[in-house]
């Protein structure tokens, strides 16, 4: 496959360094030849010095030979227009990231497909959906639904008071069907589990269960589940609105910015339950002014992810039990992790994975990524006549970096266990180390 992305931002340079593990013929665009200067050579991205809105540079990428032309420059007209323009020249398909929500309305898709876009994605609104998901399970460090809510996908720190701590796996048999360790982080390394690995205390555990059965996995991790009723944010961003937006409207929420601007514009246009003040998030007495030790959520927005880790760190000093930092420096993400705060959002990581489930062969309807992991989360539908179908799973062979976690199979969730032998038209999820989720479409096939 033929794939031209514009915009080497972090977005466009980390989707092309994943795609780049693949057999795809890959162009990474940019007007800028610096940013073009990726560390460490990758004879499997091209870079090339263009403006994804001249139809000669377009010409001069083969644009017409395309199978996808993807724009996520940091400029939505741009995006827009270099996507018009690649289509009418000849690309099979084109993605182009955006920042107005209305142009995902059902109402305006057909428009856009008419243009020549086929598919758009508004980070910023997937972001805030994860940090609304993060508030609604504050005991969690991810929470993730799959198949639209029938699996969960749940991240837990393990810490002394647990029952799990210095168990091994094949002690937890009688609560295989209750939950499924899927993956354990642990320090700097993940571990895609078997029987005989132990669980310690510190351990990130990842588990696939039911809705059914969420409670017992908590219960097991030793977590509270508090209701949070009251919550800061700490910078007036896209991100930061978009969450008061989908937020209950019975949470009070205090938004912490310092810009006096960037303050009134956003007062005009937050919710009522949302009350703005002009000021720093990291002033200890500013918030303790405010009732700092009545909130029990506490998140960083701004665009420095060191102040945002570090402010959270700082809310957790007075009682705050739910901390979400947005961290767009992907070194700074085990900095987080070993810091204990909550919970980590990256748009770079989302993006990518949304643009990347729609370029996988294997008919994975759903991406993931796990910051804290360095893992990854697929949802693949069993095709007729797999090899897969073939044997019991305990008898498949499987990548030692791979294991399955749960299934829907005519639209009832189970929780996978060695002697399932998985059938044709199965939704499977798939936990995964970066080193194989390429090879998905060869072992589904």
């Amino acid at each position: 496959m033929k794939i031209i992305i514009a915009g080497a931002g972090e977005v466009g340079t980390h989707l092309a360094k994943m795609l780049s593990q693949e057999n795809h013929d890959i162009i990474l665009m940019d007007p800028d030849e610096k940013r073009l200067l990726l560390p460490g050579s990758n004879s499997e991205i091209l870079p090339m010095v263009g403006d994804p809105t001249s139809l000669r540079d377009l010409e001069n990428a083969g644009i017409s030979k395309t199978d996808l032309f993807i724009s996520v420059t940091p400029y939505e007209p741009t995006n827009i227009t270099a996507c018009i323009l690649a289509s009418n020249l000849g690309a099979i398909k084109t993605f182009a990231r955006i920042n107005n929500y209305e142009y995902l309305l059902p109402k305006n898709k057909e428009r856009f497909e008419k243009l020549g876009i086929n598919a758009m994605i508004y980070p910023e609104m997937l972001a805030a959906r994860e940090i609304v998901t993060a508030v609604q399970h504050p005991w969690a460090r991810q929470y993730w639904e799959l198949f639209g809510g029938m699996l969960i996908l749940v991240g837990v720190k393990i810490r002394s008071n647990s029952r799990l701590v210095g168990k091994y796996l094949y002690e937890l048999k009688e609560d295989d069907k209750l939950f499924h360790v899927v993956a354990i982080k642990r320090r700097n390394s993940t571990i895609i589990p078997n029987g005989t690995d132990c669980i310690s205390d510190g351990d990130i555990v990842f588990f696939t269960t039911t809705k059914a059965h969420v409670k017992d996995v908590q219960t097991q991790a030793g977590k509270n589940n508090p209701e949070v009723k009251k919550i800061f944010i700490m910078g007036a961003s896209r991100i930061a609105l978009r969450s008061c937006q989908y937020l209950p409207n019975n949470i009070r929420i205090k938004v912490l910015e310092t810009n006096d601007e960037t303050s009134q514009s956003f007062a005009e246009v937050a919710p009522g339950n949302v009350l703005v003040i002009n000021g720093d998030g990291r002033n200890t007495e500013l918030l303790i002014q405010e009732g700092i030790r009545d909130a029990q959520a506490f998140i960083a927005l701004t665009d420095n992810p060191s102040t945002n880790i570090l402010a959270c760190l700082a809310a957790k000093q007075f009682g705050v039990s739910k901390t979400i930092a947005q961290v767009e420096n992907l070194d700074y993400i085990p900095l987080a992790n070993d810091m204990d705060i909550g919970s980590v959002i990256n748009k770079k990581l989302i993006t990518a994975g949304n643009i990347y489930q729609f370029l996988l062969d294997a008919d994975v309807a759903n991406m993931k990524f796990l910051a804290f992991s360095n893992a990854d989360v697929a949802e693949v539908i069993v095709k007729p006549g797999s090899k897969v179908t073939k044997k019991p799973i305990k008898d498949l062979g499987l990548p030692k970096d791979l294991t399955l976690g749960g299934l829907i199979r005519n639209g009832e969730p189970m929780i996978i266990h060695g002697d399932i032998q998985l059938q044709e038209n199965d939704h499977v999820v798939i936990f995964c180390l970066e080193n194989v989720i390429h090879e998905l479409e060869k072992i589904f096939r």
